[in-house]
């Protein structure tokens, strides 16, 4: 018998860490302070998505991202890994400029980090999400959220973005990581494309530039 695929985890533009397991997956939401304006997250069961069998050697995953309010981040599982789909708000992509001076690879140099149509400041198809491996690239720990701008224990001069727990490795609203940090390169990007606007597949690009 086929066996289903664990369903999507959300997380609310808050600072807690979203790492999912493959047999139980958390929903969460929570606000964000100071400039950033997000909504509530309403969770939901991705349909289509194929057999745990069937993702380990790589299938696509199709996610529906229509209830994805802005500021907030769903996390799903391709070949094993946790993806990112962050849905940018206005503040977030107005953070990734001010982000470059302090970035290690702010043009996304390294070509094995993202596809080709990823090699842009937003590093996406959209501008407005971000789809990425949560895996750091230094020792494979899972970053957490730390979007607040000027957070205390990240400095005046945080941006938002993601922290490293493990090494303290940081990287923006992109996956872009800061200099002089443990992790070598950027989060990856997966292969993605768009079926709609409202259905992402993780997974395949052929028609991502469409």
């Amino acid at each position: 018998m086929t066996s289903t695929t664990s369903p999507p985890v959300f997380c609310g533009a808050s600072d807690a860490p979203c790492n999912p397991s493959r047999r139980q997956l958390l929903i969460a939401t929570a606000g964000v302070g100071g400039a950033l304006v997000v909504g509530t997250a309403v969770p939901f069961v991705a349909s289509l998505t194929p057999s745990e069998r069937a993702m380990a050697a790589g299938a696509p995953v199709e996610v529906d991202i229509d209830k994805l309010a802005p500021g907030d981040l769903m996390v799903v599982e391709w070949r094993g890994k946790p993806v990112w789909i962050l849905h940018r708000t206005p503040q977030m992509l107005a953070a990734l400029a001010k982000s470059e001076p302090d970035l290690a690879d702010p043009g996304s140099a390294v070509e094995s980090q993202q596809p080709d149509y990823a090699r842009n400041p937003h590093r996406s198809v959209k501008p407005d999400y971000l789809v990425a491996v949560g895996i750091c690239t230094h020792l494979g720990c899972s970053p957490s959220s730390a979007f607040e701008p000027g957070k205390a224990e990240m400095g005046a001069d945080w941006p938002g973005g993601f922290l490293c727990p493990c090494h303290g490795s940081t990287f923006d609203f992109a996956g872009r990581v800061f200099k002089n940090k443990p992790a070598p390169t950027n989060l990856e990007i997966p292969p993605h494309k768009y079926l709609s606007d409202a259905r992402l597949l993780i997974g395949a690009d052929d028609s991502a530039r469409g």
